[in-house]
């Protein structure tokens, strides 16, 4: 035994210890989410440990990514809830286990009856909080128990996390885009991968900083604040003489009635679509006219909502015409009505707006957020770092697969500005770095790569959520607001050169000067040695 290994846990609990550890969270959001949600090689390999008596082995993974998402070089963490949600109620149901015995008939009947019995109350899982920051190689979970159940879990920890991450970082990148003054709607439900892509968006999106969403399912589940306009198809079902005509001239009629009836429904929360005919000869006038008429009422509108055309120059011109009815009209606050703008935008319009200038006050983003049309998947893996407290390492000769080996502490080093200088891991038992002391750090694979840091404050990274057997305290799950005011601080703790859009510096990842040289040491010896003839 090293300094890197850990001794397995036999701290076997009663029943009466699982009971209370099972069913304290709620089941995962999605019902889909179950021990089945995985791979079939996930059973068979399973099986193999079973039979070979190796399930009960002691097994420790590590759960994390290997490059930043979108070009960038941070990454915001989601999805750990639902993953302690599906351990808290791990339980093959008896009908799942006859369906396994279908898949699998040459099976024995005793592993059946292990599977029949299998929970993850011997489990215990290590993680960053949720709406963190995180960088690649540095784990995001931990996760150690018997083998066998671990790695059931793999599949479905990968698929909870995956997209969770991806889209909450996109959401991120989206809010850092637009600044802190401005309002982000999500509104990709429509265009989302089927109903649980649409209902984790809005939720995930919520977390990475948008303040509301158009999706009402996930508003009743997540209390995400709701928001919404009316669609074209509302505005062009009205009909009226075009021999009739409008307040401010030759105005859509048809448009004026559709404004006024819905304003009548909605006096207080009446926000126009404005673009069905068009925008500064039709709409603005005849949302200006309702919306005077509602002063006059004794309400206020909301604004307005352009959906296509050029959407710097129509934000302008549309704020311009309300300061001048604030004047003509003596309406305080009139100049100021909400300006939301749509149309399929992104990180690059909405950056390319604010390089025109503009006066829109809030982003409505579908399609591009919800969907992370520029980046597939994150690519988060997991990968067994140690068995029965031996470490163990998985060579490549792509050097950005080899993987860290043992049992790790990671901590984030905070410099006098109070931004984050790196991310520091160390093995389990190394004495952990103080504040004011300087350390060695070194990048993982790069023998030149190395510097001294002497940190202003050390944050350590991973908390225990899920204890098992060890006794230790667990960390309580947070409300979605309180993620999402993490993931607003952890950003601001970002250096701004980190977070640019266009060429970000690279976020330094390093380990302790005793890990690295544990790192080589062991992937020399793992190595085969090649033999010339």
């Amino acid at each position: 035994m090293d300094s890197f290994g850990a001794a397995a846990n036999s701290n076997v609990p009663t029943t009466a210890e699982k009971g209370r550890r099972l069913g304290e969270h709620p089941a995962p959001t999605n019902p889909m989410v179950s021990p089945l949600l995985t791979d079939l090689y996930q059973f068979t390999m399973a099986y193999a440990y079973w039979k070979a008596g190796k399930h009960q082995d002691r097994a420790v993974f590590d759960l994390y990514f290997r490059k930043n998402p979108f070009g960038g070089e941070y990454t915001v963490f989601g999805g750990l809830e639902e993953c302690i949600r599906l351990i808290a109620n791990f339980e093959l149901k008896e009908e799942e286990i006859s369906f396994l015995r279908s898949v699998m008939p040459t099976c024995e009947d005793g592993f059946f009856d292990y599977l029949r019995a299998l929970d993850c109350s011997n489990v215990e899982v290590y993680a960053i909080s949720e709406g963190s920051t995180v960088f690649p190689k540095v784990p995001l979970m931990r996760v150690e128990g018997p083998v066998a159940v671990v790695q059931l879990l793999e599949t479905p920890f990968l698929n909870l996390v995956n997209y969770a991450s991806l889209v909450t970082t996109n959401a991120a990148r989206h809010r850092f885009v637009a600044g802190k003054s401005k309002a982000l709607l999500e509104f990709g439900l429509r265009r989302a991968q089927g109903p649980d892509g649409g209902i984790s968006a809005s939720r995930y999106c919520y977390m990475g900083g948008f303040d509301a969403t158009s999706n009402v399912a996930a508003g009743r589940f997540f209390s995400i604040p709701l928001r919404g306009t009316h669609s074209h198809a509302f505005v062009s079902s009205f009909m009226l003489s075009d021999a009739l005509h409008g307040a401010f001239g030759e105005t859509n009629q048809s448009e004026l009635a559709a404004f006024t009836s819905y304003a009548l429904a909605m006096p207080n929360n009446f926000l126009a679509l404005v673009d069905t005919y068009d925008v500064m000869k039709s709409g603005i006038p005849n949302f200006c006219a309702v919306a005077l008429a509602l002063n006059d009422l004794g309400y206020k509108a909301t604004g307005i909502r352009l959906d296509s055309g050029d959407l710097a120059y129509l934000s302008i011109k549309s704020r311009k015409f309300f300061h001048v009815i604030e004047k003509e009209f003596a309406v305080p606050g009139f100049g100021n009505l909400l300006i939301t703008a749509s149309n399929d935008l992104n990180e690059e319009t909405i950056d390319a707006l604010n390089k025109q200038g503009h006066e829109v006050d809030a982003f409505g983003i579908g399609t591009y957020l919800v969907t992370c049309y520029s980046q597939a998947a994150l690519g988060c893996v997991f990968k067994l770092v140690e068995i029965n407290g031996q470490p163990r390492i998985k060579l490549s000769e792509d050097v950005s697969k080899v993987t860290i080996p043992c049992k790790k502490r990671c901590y984030r080093l905070y410099g006098r500005e109070g931004y984050a200088l790196l991310d520091l891991m160390t093995g389990e038992n190394e004495e952990p770095p103080k504040k004011g002391e300087r350390i060695l750090c070194r990048h993982p694979f790069s023998e030149s790569k190395r510097a001294y840091v002497v940190p202003h404050r050390v944050e350590e990274l991973l908390k225990c959520y899920w204890p098992g057997g060890s006794g230790n305290k667990r960390e309580e799950l947070p409300s979605l607001k309180t993620m999402r005011d993490r993931c607003m601080q952890h950003l601001d703790q970002m250096r701004p050169d980190h977070m640019r859009r266009l060429n970000p510096t690279p976020y330094k990842v390093s380990v302790s000067g005793n890990l690295y040289d544990f790192i080589h040491s062991l992937w020399l010896n793992e190595a085969p040695i090649g033999e010339l003839q």
